[in-house]
């Protein structure tokens, strides 16, 4: 089954890191673009409500495609359509037609795209990574995603700056065809016990199986609970950034590649350290880090200071997903894979917009750092509640 595995995951991490540095460019050059455009924090709210909603409600049915169909042809296939809106919005920026609502519409889009892409590549790895491997594989992974997103905010600003907005939106088609290309050369062996119930039944099976397994129950609780908090310092910093030391893009890059290169230095630590210690308490130290340095982020007197902070929250961030996503990948059978993680998907694509729900209209009556510090509270308050309830037992 793991003949020549690292041949594979070697073309497989490479199709990724080619489709993901596209769709960085995108994502940060539609930021910008809503950022800057109109600075509102309703604008944001609506933005990341459609690009984390559509998620939710593929993912309730992509996690049993994933655990009944060809996971790349589905992978391909979701790239293919990303691709396609994209483009039709460069199209629309190139005619001078675009709009604020069109933009938002394909964030909508590829967020679908995204609700199969994600879980089908945390459930694809066991399949090629032996057990084994699989906290330092999701190490190159995240180092190799940092790398990219660490790169990302420059290219897409000099393009951006230099093209214009159809540039980097065609770009990112030209990515998408060739990660799409090299997938399919990706050998990824035949899933066993595949089941021919329908697929209403087949997710039926998958909430009993989370129902009765306590540990997979409470992690998908505690993620959501986790980012929910997190929504302030992922989604506002762009807005404390431009009114608390400035407007100008390179700010926002600056801002954006920091954080990146915090997760290629925490992505690295996980690629080298052979010893892992036990993942419950590693996520727990690690997110406690986290929410402390959410507090840093709001208490930053200068800008200087403040990418200091960015840079090792992105230290913490793989240090605290990794080891979520190898117990998973451990833990759960193959054939359950593309419905936990569908779930998976399904509790981070509801925390975040329901996050910018509360915190996103706040943030145009109140200071960025005044609801910095409330969400750092919640995410020491939720590792905190975990470590004395014991709850995380993995």
């Amino acid at each position: 089954m793991y003949e020549n595995w690292k041949i594979q995951v070697g073309k497989f991490l490479t199709a990724q890191t080619i489709s993901l540095f596209g769709s960085a460019l995108v994502q940060y050059a539609m930021v910008w673009y809503l950022t800057l455009d109109t600075g509102s924090g309703k604008v944001l709210t609506l933005s990341t409500i459609c690009g984390f909603l559509p998620q939710v409600l593929i993912s309730l049915l992509a996690g049993t495609w994933l655990d009944r169909y060809d996971r790349k042809k589905l992978m391909m296939v979701s790239d293919g359509v990303i691709a396609v809106a994209t483009g039709i919005l460069g199209i629309g920026f190139f005619m001078g037609k675009a709009t604020t609502a069109g933009v938002i519409v394909v964030l909508a889009i590829r967020s679908m795209g995204s609700g199969i892409q994600t879980p089908a590549v945390q459930a694809v790895m066991p399949q090629l990574v032996p057990k084994e491997a699989l906290i330092q594989v999701n190490g190159i992974q995240s180092t190799s995603s940092a790398i990219t997103n660490f790169l990302a905010p420059a290219a897409s600003g000099a393009v951006l700056g230099i093209f214009g907005m159809e540039a980097t939106l065609f770009l990112d088609v030209i990515t998408a065809v060739i990660g799409i290309s090299i997938t399919a050369t990706v050998m990824i062996p035949e899933l066993k016990g595949k089941t021919e119930v329908s697929s209403w039944m087949q997710m039926a099976e998958g909430i009993v199986y989370i129902r009765k397994n306590q540990d997979v129950r409470y992690l998908l609780f505690f993620e959501f609970a986790t980012l929910f908090f997190v929504t302030p310092a992922a989604f506002l910093t762009p807005l404390l950034v431009s009114r608390s030391f400035g407007a100008e893009v390179w700010r926002l890059t600056c801002s954006e590649m920091t954080y990146s290169l915090g997760m290629i230095l925490g992505g690295l630590l996980l690629a080298l350290w052979k010893g892992y210690p036990r993942h419950a308490k590693a996520t727990l130290l690690t997110g406690t880090w986290f929410g402390c340095l959410v507090f840093g982020l709001g208490l930053a007197p200068t800008f200087g200071i403040y990418l200091v902070c960015n840079t090792l929250l992105g230290t913490a961030s793989p240090c605290y997903n990794a080891p979520i996503t190898a117990f998973l990948q451990r833990r759960v059978p193959q054939e359950y894979h593309g419905r936990v993680f569908g779930f998976l998907q399904i509790a981070v694509s509801m925390a975040f917009p329901l996050g910018m729900l509360f915190f996103g209209p706040l943030a145009d009556v109140m200071e960025i750092r005044l609801l910095l510090f409330l969400g750092g509270s919640g995410v020491l308050g939720v590792m905190a509640y975990s470590f004395f309830r014991k709850q995380l037992n993995f």
